[in-house]
């Protein structure tokens, strides 16, 4: 298994947009986001993303599109048709379309269960209200998917912090987020990770890739253009935070002793599992133009095997602090619990 990891981008195309999306209090509070932007991969890419660089493989083996919820009220009906059809489902939304919810729902408490003294005790109004809304989202995704109610779901926290629903041990939960951007996985089949990172963020290789990069993907980096190598570079670490919160152990893995590459059909694949195996399930969308959204999943026949050893051994990930790097290391959605 070999090639590249993604496809290469057009002569003289930029790969990312000349400026990225809002931080700090978005101003998608009041509005969310803009119509037309509800899933997949939108037609135009009118962020500057390329089209042509969008449609070369990124969907791995699950070409369909990320279900859009605007709210608790849904549409549901297609997460929960999704999870008994495909065994999985993967749904995006902004916290700004869930915030009136938050502030108004006289049973949060109850819904947030052993989750509201973390709620309680974070400072910062907006971290606590992203807070709300990440873990609302989840629960509501979950209680769609699975057809019960929101507030009887007992959302906990594994060692390393990923999380899971407990009395539901064959049902896998994932979350991430990332300025305005909320993702969540659900899997019937057992453990999921899924990331998220603004595509107009731009990593520095040279500071990165020994912790990130196996060998091979530093050296096939390396000689690409520099905007492109960003791009690249982004998608690797959505992949490995992906999987490694598939895991359960997000960042405490180094990621440079985990490498992906496509096979000869082109799909994103772990390297050097066995062809015989039951592979990883991975895959890569491009939401709103300007998000990249990684998901790592095991198949179910995989599930129902004996638990068997990861393939790499557990490392500390020896990331340098982002301070040293002079840029914010991707991973706002990192390290668990997010």
């Amino acid at each position: 298994m070999s090639g590249p990891l993604l496809p290469a981008l057009p002569p003289g195309a930029s790969p990312v947009p000349p400026s990225g999306p809002p931080r700090g209090l978005p101003s998608a509070l009041s509005s969310g986001a803009p119509s037309g932007l509800s899933s997949g991969v939108p037609s135009g890419l009118s962020s500057g993303v390329p089209a042509g660089w969008g449609a070369g493989g990124l969907s791995g083996l699950s070409p369909g599109p990320l279900l859009h919820v605007a709210g608790p009220d849904g549409p549901w009906e297609q997460v929960h048709d999704q999870l008994a059809g495909q065994g999985h489902a993967l749904v995006h939304t902004t916290w700004g379309q869930w915030l009136t919810a938050a502030l108004l729902d006289p049973g949060l408490r109850s819904l947030l269960g052993r989750d509201w003294p973390r709620y309680r005790q974070t400072a910062a109004p907006a971290g606590r209200l992203r807070f709300a809304v990440s873990r609302m989202v989840l629960k509501h995704t979950a209680a769609a998917a699975l057809q019960v109610p929101a507030d009887a779901l007992d959302l906990a926290y594994r060692p390393g912090g990923r999380p899971h629903l407990r009395g539901l041990a064959e049902t896998g939960v994932s979350l991430a987020h990332t300025d305005e951007l909320i993702v969540v996985g659900i899997s019937r089949s057992g453990p999921i990770g899924v990331d998220a990172e603004p595509v107009a963020r731009r990593p520095s290789f040279e500071l990165l890739h020994p912790y990130v990069c196996t060998p091979d993907e530093a050296a096939e980096l390396a000689a690409l253009g520099e905007d492109e190598r960003a791009l690249r570079l982004l998608h690797l670490w959505t992949l490995k935070e992906a999987y490694t919160k598939a895991l359960g152990h997000g960042m405490r893995r180094r990621f440079s002793a985990v490498g992906f590459c496509r096979d000869e059909q082109g799909r994103t694949v772990l390297a050097g599992e066995p062809d015989s195996a039951a592979r990883w399930i991975l895959a890569t969308h491009l939401v709103h133009g300007r998000y990249l959204v990684s998901s790592a999943r095991r198949p179910p026949r995989e599930i129902e095997t004996a638990s068997r050893p990861a393939p790499y051994p557990l490392e500390e990930s020896g990331l340098p602090p982002a301070a040293t790097l002079g840029w914010q290391l991707p991973g706002s959605s990192g390290a668990q619990p997010t």
